[in-house]
């Protein structure tokens, strides 16, 4: 992972502009946080191979058994990515990590986080969606030489592909996915997730095998005293609460931000 400084706006917008299109990119509100899916986290030091696929399971067939009973969107998922993704909107603990499209909707949830008591520097994480979905092709590949997906044609097959290839095989690849249907919110945020095809492994551990030595994969760490400018920039962007959720919770968290920012600014 290489490692980038920030410590001025100018840099900021630099930085992120000139990244190109075929990156993905997710924003912590402290920058010695790990990544980490949310089942890591959850799991914490008791996180093992077996606790993460026991807990996996449990957790999957308990929702998939009452789904029925509080779906209002008559919309049942058809794949177990699709299931996983659900269940991450809800806040059900998967092996899921989500990113986005976008480095400014990356920082805004960063920044939604943040505590400015704390005057921890911010950080953005920033990979090459193109570069390691390639390789995790490759290695498929060789596994099976009758796998004859590319990158292209594999896009509309991605949940099928990852539930009888990837997952069942407990590969070692880092799988890129966007769900195969959207909810409102998961769009409008140009949101994706980053999984890892082994669940006995984290996330972390996938990503920094040798098979993606060649890809990149960035943290920018961004200085704490850039923290007003960032909610002013962000704001400029339209990039707040209100557009990302588009709801009354997103309303209520844009109002509970702008207290926030203006506090601790002495405004």
């Amino acid at each position: 992972m290489r490692q980038v400084r920030i410590d001025n706006t100018d840099e900021l917008l630099k930085q992120f502009n000139m990244l190109p299109n075929n990156y993905v990119y997710r924003g912590h509100a402290n920058a010695a946080w790990l990544l980490q899916s949310s089942l890591e986290r959850v799991l914490g030091s008791k996180w093992s191979s077996i606790e993460s696929r026991k807990f996996e399971k449990y957790s999957l067939e308990q929702f998939q058994a009452k789904f029925h009973l509080y779906d209002s969107e008559n919309i049942t998922p058809d794949s177990k990515l699709g299931w996983l993704s659900v269940m991450q909107h809800y806040g059900v603990p998967t092996r899921m990590v989500d990113f986005t499209e976008s480095p400014y909707v990356a920082l805004y949830f960063a920044l939604e986080a943040y505590q400015p008591a704390s005057k921890l520097d911010l950080a953005v994480f920033a990979l090459d969606y193109s570069a390691f979905m390639e390789a995790s092709i490759s290695h498929i590949r060789t596994k099976d030489n009758s796998f004859a997906y590319t990158r292209e044609t594999l896009h509309p097959m991605q949940d099928k592909v990852f539930e009888e290839v990837v997952d069942r095989f407990s590969y070692d690849i880092t799988w890129i996915t966007e769900p195969g249907r959207h909810n409102e919110r998961l769009d409008r945020q140009g949101g994706c997730f980053v999984v890892s095809g082994n669940g006995d492994k984290r996330i972390s551990e996938i990503i920094e095998l040798p098979i993606y030595s060649s890809c990149e994969f960035i943290k920018f760490t961004i200085d704490a005293s850039l923290y007003t400018f960032v909610f002013a920039l962000l704001r400029k962007m339209n990039v707040t609460s209100k557009s990302l959720y588009g709801d009354l919770d997103g309303l209520a968290r844009a109002i509970r931000m702008a207290m926030q920012v203006y506090a601790s600014d002495g405004l």
